[in-house]
């Protein structure tokens, strides 16, 4: 195998800013809609709740932005890690989360999981597109983290132990607190109270694996097997 140096270009750079600071505008815009939507609980209730009611459209705007710039990502990745099948196969996987994002803001959820406060009890989507949003939501939650795994994988490959074991960190604690809000979301005894706060730990660990994902990538120089 022969080895070329690959050293980061601005366009690069510029796409992969895009998905971490697109995060974190994300949470912001996320942390301020909660504040000013009625009776809604971040502890408890989902993000995607933030999409109903009157300042509902802020969170529609807020996933289609996050979605476009996480797709901007999924190219710095595949540009910064190319040649190889797992770079191309982390991007496309990103890809589909940033479908998903756009598609969870096109499709916004039902009332349900105990928002709006003054409903009954929703435990499932009622209409299509409230089920096509559950649909759009999953890709991003697992998604996401399947692509921690294959770029542990690229990173093992590239004699970047410390970078593959926290790829796969991240991977399994999102799928784990992704299942805990499911459970949760669900009404399951003694975990309901805490639904939102398991959701929002699944976006926190994925949005600080994307920043630092980000600069890790734009700082440094690296040797790539030229097949």
């Amino acid at each position: 195998m022969k080895y070329r140096k690959f050293k980061t270009d601005k366009k690069t750079k510029i796409l992969l800013l895009s998905g971490a600071i697109g995060c974190w505008l994300f949470v912001l815009a996320s942390i301020i809609e909660g504040g000013i939507q009625v009776d809604y609980n971040p502890i408890r209730h989902p993000v995607s709740s933030l999409s109903i009611g009157e300042f509902g459209w802020l969170q529609v705007v807020n996933f289609i932005i996050l979605g476009l710039l996480i797709l901007g990502f999924a190219l710095g990745v595949w540009r910064s890690l190319q040649p190889s099948k797992d770079s191309l196969l982390a991007a496309i996987v990103i890809g589909l989360v940033a479908i998903g994002l756009i598609g969870a803001g096109i499709f916004t959820t039902d009332p349900e999981y105990g928002y709006p406060v003054d409903i009954p009890l929703m435990l499932a989507p009622f209409s299509i597109h409230g089920q096509l949003h559950e649909f759009f939501s999953i890709l991003i939650f697992v998604g996401l983290p399947i692509a921690c795994f294959i770029l542990r994988h690229r990173f093992l490959t590239l004699g970047e132990p410390g970078w593959a074991a926290y790829s796969a960190f991240t991977g399994i604690a999102m799928f784990g607190t992704f299942i805990l809000s499911g459970l949760a979301f669900k009404q399951k005894v003694q975990l309901s109270d805490f639904a939102g706060l398991y959701q929002r730990l699944s976006i926190t660990l994925g949005s600080i694996w994307i920043t630092l994902l980000a600069l890790h990538l734009i700082r440094t120089r690296r040797k790539i097997r030229k097949h």
